[in-house]
């Protein structure tokens, strides 16, 4: 049941993230001025994707998934919702960018695991972390192209 504990901590970080790029995208589409969501867009959807594949991990292995949870990233989501207003594209971009390097860390944290599922290991070594590494790519390419 230690493999469902952590795995579910994954989860909660995915939905976490979700629901920080959606509140972004949210703000800046709403303002017009946001021409980086045509890249943010397919972050916040890998983060549901990698989302529903740790849920279904956690039943397989006869957990239940949280319904809905904000983890570490939520409280950078409450941060960006809060002041939004205020926050500027380069922030913004930096605040996505650590999370995507924090959560990147807590996958290689977990792949240390011995008692982790071979399946979940696969899940993680072979997609989850992959995608995360590209959206810190990508989030590179944002920061340097933007105005200072």
């Amino acid at each position: 049941m230690r493999s469902v504990e952590t795995i579910d901590r994954l989860l909660q970080n995915e939905m976490a993230a979700a629901a920080t790029y959606q509140q972004l995208l949210d703000k800046f589409q709403d303002d017009g001025g946001f021409t980086e969501s045509a890249f943010l867009t397919p972050i916040y959807e890998g983060h549901k994707n990698a989302a529903s594949d740790l849920q279904t991990h956690i039943r397989k292995l006869g957990g239940t998934p949280p319904a809905k949870h904000s983890g570490v990233r939520g409280a950078w989501a409450k941060i960006i919702h809060g002041g939004a207003n205020k926050l500027s594209k380069q922030a913004a971009l930096d605040i996505l960018w650590q999370g995507e390097k924090s959560g990147a860390e807590d996958y290689m944290k977990v792949l240390g695991n011995a008692d982790l599922p071979v399946s979940i290991r696969c899940l993680i070594e072979w997609k989850l972390l992959l995608i995360q590494i590209s959206h810190t790519r990508i989030l590179d390419q944002l920061l340097d192209s933007a105005p200072a």
